[in-house]
């Protein structure tokens, strides 16, 4: 009997350093035992967030770069009219917290987008440690680059493409993220609101919820409530037709 990948509810996910699925992820490959320990005296554990808690806000001093344990967070700045503009979503796995590097001041504020934790890494001491684990230091190398191609990939979305296309870009890349956790690249939770989603994609939540629509009655996805199921990844694919190379390769390979 075939058993199917579990659904993607990342408010369940729970981790621990000592045997943290996901530490491949956040953490470099191949390390000593010893090495694993200096990194893990380090990491500081946090309680869980509530739906609406914030992680960090625009201004506060940077101290530490913040890996998501479990749930989702939100990235958010203000325009200059006092309107928020979303910057990105980051799951299990990923990190938060790389753009205030140069000043020492968060730009953006992270908020949990559901109950969510986190690791906390302080800065100065991960500076330290990389100084004698040179895997580490090109390890947040490495992680720092992909920070700056999910921004390239987001430029491309928004200045190259048209309604339908962002919309099946952006469900596309998630595919990707999920299967990357080990979840389902098909049936996964949406924790942001449409109206999260717009914003991040430059489109109302009228287009959005008009496109959604279009694709559940065209049989291309599923939702139920916060759930969707991609039906037909294939004719998502063959929609985002300005998709970036990388973007697609990893969802079919995911499939």
């Amino acid at each position: 009997m075939k058993i199917e990948p579990a659904v993607a509810d990342l408010s369940r996910v729970r981790v621990s350093c000592d045997c943290c699925r996901l530490s491949s992820m956040c953490m470099p490959e191949s390390l000593s035992p010893e090495e694993v320990e200096q990194i893990d005296k380090i990491v500081k554990h946090s309680h869980p967030l509530r739906r609406g808690d914030y992680l960090f806000r625009t201004g506060d001093e940077f101290t530490s770069l913040y890996a998501v344990r479990s749930g989702s967070y939100k990235l958010f700045t203000y325009t200059g009219g006092g309107d928020e503009q979303i910057l990105g979503f980051y799951f299990p796995g990923e990190i938060i917290g790389f753009d205030a590097i140069n000043n020492n001041i968060h730009s953006s504020s992270a908020l949990a987008l559901e109950v969510s934790s986190y690791c906390s890494l302080p800065f100065a001491r991960l500076e330290e440690l990389s100084m004698v684990i040179p895997k580490l230091q090109h390890r947040v190398l490495q992680l720092m680059s992909k920070e700056i191609s999910h921004e390239n990939d987001l430029l491309t979305m928004l200045c190259n493409k048209n309604a339908e296309e962002k919309v099946s870009t952006f469900l596309i890349t998630l595919s990707a993220r999920f299967a990357q956790l080990g979840y389902s690249p098909t049936n996964f939770k949406l924790a942001m609101s449409r109206q999260d989603i717009g914003n991040y994609l430059g489109l109302s939540v009228e287009t959005i919820s008009r496109i959604l629509g279009r694709f559940q009655k065209d049989n291309i996805i599923a939702i139920n409530n916060k759930s969707v199921e991609l039906l037909d990844l294939d004719r998502l694919i063959g929609i985002s037709v300005k998709c970036n190379e990388n973007l697609i390769t990893d969802a079919e390979v995911s499939t």
